[in-house]
């Protein structure tokens, strides 16, 4: 029995649209993420996943520890439903979630929040001046990660932390350990140029030599920069972790003496971005089922909805992928709609209406923006039902 027919009859008692989790696939994306780390703990990216009983059942797996939450209002939801050791990967300006974590003992013993310059201190003590009996913070230090070239003229890598040398890393752990109350525990860099840009990209071919060279040089001189400013930063203060890498780049990051901890996320569900890496493979997890309701042409179906694009730089490689039946391709003047998508190719031949187009979102955690329930299948049963955070009614970002 092929996947497909897997998929459909697990779900023929389910009206499209609706979104499914395969449990063999999920555990076997794992297994390899933990090969890849070499006995280095994984922190699980909630953004990628956003199922709280998703989370739990991963970090009862194995290899990994902790969440990488990415806002605070989500990791105080996270902790309150026994969750622990959650670090916030991005700095936040919610007041009231600030107020909220420092009046709580177990929410500050169990959050770590980012900061990457004095202001953010400044933001977080103005925050929780008046909460009174407030609890100690911690704190995590986010490091510039991206390479520069030509002297800064070239850049690769996200926009994040303006710290990036160990220096400014350590004036800004200085004045952490300056302020009563506050707490540095972590340090944190993540290398998107590596761990998110896939090195064997589909149909651009005069690119990949030019990607695989600059993560190379990335890779050498990130290695470097990282240790001193983790070096820097440990003759100020004692560090719990120091957190790198993304799915993408787990193999080399884990080799790293200065890194204490991987952050990964997407690897579990691999969506279609995550298919165009060499050095790993993995097992599409997450899907959604779609309905045919038209054939206006020959050659061509009509599915509900699909219009779930994906964020980030604009271009069809942010759209969903028509995975099952294979040889489906989107109609070249319409492409995903919000309400209807047009697809075309032999396979649509022999599609009728009422059939389900099975869907790869690009992206792994994005998908459960759209879908109030995940359908877990072992085999070609559904055997659970689980609420995404959508499903909770939580809705973070």
């Amino acid at each position: 029995m092929d996947d497909r027919q897997r998929y459909d009859r697990a779900t023929a008692h389910l009206e499209p649209p609706f979104a499914v989790l395969d449990l063999a696939a999920l555990h076997a994306n794992a297994t390899a993420m933990t090969r890849r780390a070499h006995g280095k703990p994984i922190r699980v990216a909630s953004k990628s996943i956003r199922s709280r009983p998703v989370l739990t059942r991963i970090l009862d797996m194995d290899g990994f520890t902790g969440i990488m939450a990415f806002t605070l209002p989500e990791a105080l939801w996270l902790v309150s439903t026994g969750l622990r050791d959650v670090l916030v990967a991005y700095p936040t300006a919610d007041r009231t979630a600030l107020a909220q974590l420092a009046a709580d003992p177990r929410a500050a013993r169990e959050i770590t929040i980012t900061i990457d310059r004095p202001e953010h201190l400044d933001f977080i003590e103005s925050a929780v001046s008046g909460v009174r009996d407030r609890h100690e913070l911690r704190i995590c230090l986010d490091i510039d990660a991206g390479y520069l070239a030509l002297g800064g003229r070239f850049r690769a890598g996200a926009l994040r932390s303006p710290v990036r040398e160990a220096d400014q890393a350590a004036d800004l752990a200085a004045d952490t350990a300056k302020r009563p109350g506050l707490r540095l525990t972590g340090l944190m860099a993540y290398e998107a140029q590596i761990a998110g840009v896939g090195d064997d990209p589909p149909g651009r071919s005069a690119l990949t030599p030019a990607i695989r060279w600059m993560q190379s040089l990335s890779r050498r001189e990130l290695v470097m920069r990282r240790g001193r400013i983790v070096q820097a930063v440990r003759q100020v203060t004692d560090l719990e972790f120091v957190n790198g890498g993304g799915t993408g780049s787990i193999g080399s990051t884990t080799r790293e003496k200065a890194v204490t901890e991987i952050a990964a996320g997407s690897g579990f569900f691999h969506p279609r971005l995550f298919d165009f890496y060499r050095d790993f493979t993995g097992r599409p997890a997450a899907l959604f089922a779609l309905p045919v309701v038209r054939r206006p042409a020959p050659g061509t179906v009509t599915v509900l909805g699909g219009g779930y694009v994906a964020s980030g730089p604009p271009g069809p490689h942010r759209l969903p992928q028509p995975y099952l039946p294979p040889g489906l391709r989107y109609a070249p003047d319409e492409g995903a709609g919000e309400v209807q998508t047009p697809l075309t190719g032999q396979a649509a031949e022999d599609l009728r209406v009422g059939d389900r187009v099975w869907f790869r979102h690009a992206k792994a955690g994005e998908l459960c923006e759209r879908f109030a329930t995940l359908h877990l299948i072992e085999g070609d049963k559904v055997v659970e039902e689980v609420p995404t955070y959508r499903g909770e009614g939580r809705t973070f970002l």
